[in-house]
């Protein structure tokens, strides 16, 4: 463990911990937020995170949704099995959920001990696990009214919005152009037709607002250390209100893609059918009572889209300058729209094994 950052332990040791701080290091591998692991002599840890404001503008409004979650999940335990929800530490004067300091909003939650991570799926029982942490969110949460989330993030998973933002971005971009530019270019206007399918099923009544975590990425879901079961699904600044697929959609993206989301240039990328089976066994095997017939029959839907969707926002913030996703090299962002574009490829190449999968838990 590196030693504290001096400006870091003054930040974390303005919230209630039970001790000084005795380490301080770089926490995951997230895009957007900083995130850092803080020790403390009491032999607790949590976690500190600076929120990107340029991202969510109103940083109070996802402390009230994490709060809400909260409060919710304490009141709605899920018997005889070990499930967390991150507790927020109030600040030790203020008692606000958070700090401002120095033009930068902060906030401390506490820590899932023994608890690991995954940047990729590398066994059908883990995808399960995945798959049944989801679900069993999506289950903990489906009713908790949406009118007490904030939306946080408008247009977020809108893709029709990510869809007209690309336009103007590739109208307006200085970047010099390339074959892979070309690419992704028309492999987009391909697909332009894809970007309405879950708006349209919702305007039409179809799918329904729901409470979501926004994000449930492989590596958002945390396993027991010692048996690998799900424990707990983290980087809540995403919960408000959406639909259920959006989420669905990103679990199955990211779990079934065994490269990973980081895959170099010219690795190849596959949707695992073995490890979708296993995403939806154990998705829907806690969440299904939840979920309605029109729900499961955009399973397939959401997949594609979602993996399509993110490739447009790599890509287009890679046309912008990588304004929004943090990025480590010139194309980092290129890079990773090329992998979501390969993904949904091919999902779309296996279109009925996936849909006859679904079919086969309804």
């Amino acid at each position: 463990m590196a030693a504290a950052a001096p400006e870091l332990v003054a930040i974390a040791e303005a919230f209630a911990l039970p001790g000084p701080v005795t380490a301080i290091a770089p926490l995951g591998n997230g895009n957007v937020n900083a995130t850092y692991r803080v020790d403390t002599a009491s032999g607790e840890s949590f976690v500190l995170q600076r929120l990107n404001t340029a991202v969510f503008a109103e940083p109070e409004l996802v402390m009230a949704n994490l709060q809400s979650l909260s409060t919710h999940a304490q009141q709605r335990p899920l018997a005889g099995q070990r499930w967390e929800v991150p507790r927020v530490i109030q600040h030790r004067h203020s008692g606000q959920p958070w700090l401002k300091a120095g033009g930068e909003f902060w906030r401390l939650t506490s820590f899932v001990n023994d608890a690991v991570t995954l940047d990729a799926i590398a066994t059908p029982a883990q995808a399960m696990q995945v798959g049944r942490g989801l679900g069993l969110f999506h289950n903990l949460i489906s009713d908790l009214p949406t009118d007490r989330l904030a939306d946080t993030l408008p247009g977020f998973h809108i893709t029709p919005t990510y869809l007209a933002a690309y336009d103007q971005i590739l109208q307006s971009s200085q970047l010099q152009r390339c074959e892979r530019t070309g690419w992704c270019t028309a492999f987009i206007a391909a697909r332009r037709g894809l970007a309405t399918v879950l708006e349209t099923a919702k305007a039409e009544g179809r799918l329904l607002l729901r409470p979501i975590h926004g994000d449930p990425k492989v590596n958002n879901v945390m396993l027991c250390a010692r048996t690998g079961v799900a424990v707990s699904l983290v980087d809540l600044d995403t919960v408000k209100p959406g639909l259920v697929h959006y989420d669905i959609g990103d679990c199955l993206r990211s779990a079934c893609n065994p490269a990973g989301e980081e895959a170099p240039p010219g690795a190849p990328i596959h949707f695992d059918l073995e490890l979708c089976q296993a995403v939806l066994e154990g998705y829907l095997g806690a969440a299904r009572a939840c979920l309605s017939e029109v729900d499961i029959d955009h399973i397939f839907a959401a997949a594609r889209l979602i993996s399509f969707e993110l490739g447009l926002r790599f890509f287009s913030d890679h046309l912008a300058g990588d304004i929004y996703f943090r990025s480590q090299r010139p194309g980092h962002n290129l890079e990773r729209a090329l992998v979501q574009f390969k993904l949904t490829e091919s999902i779309e190449a296996q279109e009925q094994a996936i849909r006859t999968i679904v079919e086969g838990l309804r």
